[in-house]
C-alpha cells in the first residue's frame, strides 16, 4: 500500500493535522486550539506536536495550509492579519522542517482548500477551477491543471478585493470600503445588518436570523449572495474555469441568492460552467496540504 502523507491546517483559532491516503481520504486527524496570542513559536510548536503524532506512518515531506499570504518560493509568511499576531515574516517551512526533521511545503489555506477540492472534492476530474472561500473574510484560489496559480506575489485569486456594488458603506478587512469581502462574508453580513437595524451580532447570527424569517437579515443575506453570484459570473468570463466552487462557513447562507444571480449573469458562452458547493468541509485544507506534499510541487514556484 502506498504510504500516506500528513497535511497541516494552521488557522487563527484552531490547528489541525491529518494523515491522508493517496486518494485524498483522511485516515486520522489531530486538532488543538491555536495559541495565537502566545506568539508564532507557540503556534509552530502546536503544529509540530500534532504532526509528530502522525508522522510515524509516513515518509517524505509534509504540507501546510496556513492563514496569511505565503511566499511560494520560500514558505515564509509575507503578510498576516491580527488573527495570528507576529505571523508576518515567519519562515514557516524552515521552522517546521527543523522541528520535524522533514521537508515542509507551505501554501495559503485557501490555496490548500482549492487543491483539496480539485483532488478529492467537488472539483475532482476538473482541470480548471475557481474556489471562493466565504468565511469571516473572503478568499479565493485558482487551479489550472492540478496546480495553484500563484501569481507574481503568491496571491492570485484574491477576489475579496474586487469592487462590489452595495458595499460602498462597508469596510473590507484590508481597511478600505466597497470591496466584495465587505459585503459577501461573515463580517460583511454583520456590518450590513448593523447598518440596517442598529443591532450588532455576528455574521453567523445574521444567517440564522435570515433562516428563521427575520426580514432585515433576509435582505442582507440576499443582497450579499446576489453580489457574490454576479461577481463570480464575471470572473468566469475572465478566467474560463470548468467549475466555480463556494466553500466556507458562510457559503450555505449565501448560495441560494448567489446561484440565482450567477445563472442570470453568466455569459452564454460559459453557461455550462456550474457554481457548486465545496464538498470537503473542514477537511479541505488538510487534504490540499497533503496533496502539496505528494510528488513535486502543485503550486507555482513552491518551496522545497
Amino acid at each position: 500500500m502506498t504510504t500516506p502523507v500528513v497535511g497541516i491546517d494552521i488557522g487563527g483559532t484552531k490547528t489541525a493535522a491529518a494523515l491522508v491516503d493517496r486518494t485524498g481520504r483522511v485516515l486520522e486527524r489531530r486538532e488543538a486550539p491555536t495559541p495565537a496570542r502566545s506568539g508564532p513559536e507557540a503556534v509552530l510548536d502546536v503544529a509540530a506536536r500534532l504532526a509528530t503524532d502522525l508522522l510515524g506512518a509516513t515518509a517524505g515531506p509534509l504540507g501546510v495550509g496556513t492563514a496569511g499570504t505565503v511566499d511560494p518560493a520560500t514558505g515564509s509568511i509575507r503578510y498576516a492579519t491580527d488573527s495570528l499576531p507576529g505571523w508576518t515574516g515567519i519562515p514557516v517551512a524552515d521552522e517546521l522542517a527543523t522541528r520535524l526533521g522533514r521537508n515542509v511545503r507551505v501554501t495559503n489555506d485557501v490555496n490548500a482548500a482549492a487543491l483539496g477540492e480539485s483532488w478529492a472534492g467537488a472539483g475532482r476530474d476538473r482541470a480548471h477551477i475557481l474556489l471562493v472561500a466565504v468565511g469571516t473574510g473572503l478568499g479565493g484560489a485558482i487551479i489550472r491543471n492540478d496546480r495553484v496559480e500563484a501569481g507574481a506575489r503568491g496571491v492570485a485569486g484574491e477576489v475579496g478585493h474586487l469592487p462590489a456594488p452595495g458595499a460602498e458603506r462597508l469596510r473590507c478587512g484590508c481597511g478600505r470600503h466597497g470591496h466584495l469581502e465587505a459585503i459577501a462574508s461573515g463580517s460583511g453580513l454583520a456590518a450590513a445588518y448593523a447598518i440596517e437595524t442598529g443591532i450588532h451580532v455576528t455574521g453567523r447570527t445574521v444567517a440564522e436570523r435570515a433562516a428563521t424569517g427575520d426580514g432585515a437579515a433576509q435582505r442582507v443575506v440576499e443582497r450579499a449572495g446576489a453580489v457574490l453570484g454576479a461577481t463570480l459570473a464575471g470572473l468566469v468570463a475572465l478566467l474560463d474555469p470548468d467549475a466555480v466552487l463556494v466553500a466556507g462557513g458562510a457559503a450555505g447562507s449565501l448560495l441560494p441568492a448567489a446561484s440565482a444571480a450567477y445563472s442570470a449573469e453568466v455569459p452564454a458562452g460559459w453557461a455550462d460552467v456550474p457554481l457548486l458547493p465545496a464538498a470537503l468541509g473542514t477537511d479541505a485544507v488538510l487534504v490540499g496540504a497533503a496533496r502539496l506534499a505528494i510528488d513535486r510541487p502543485h503550486i507555482e514556484g513552491t518551496n522545497r
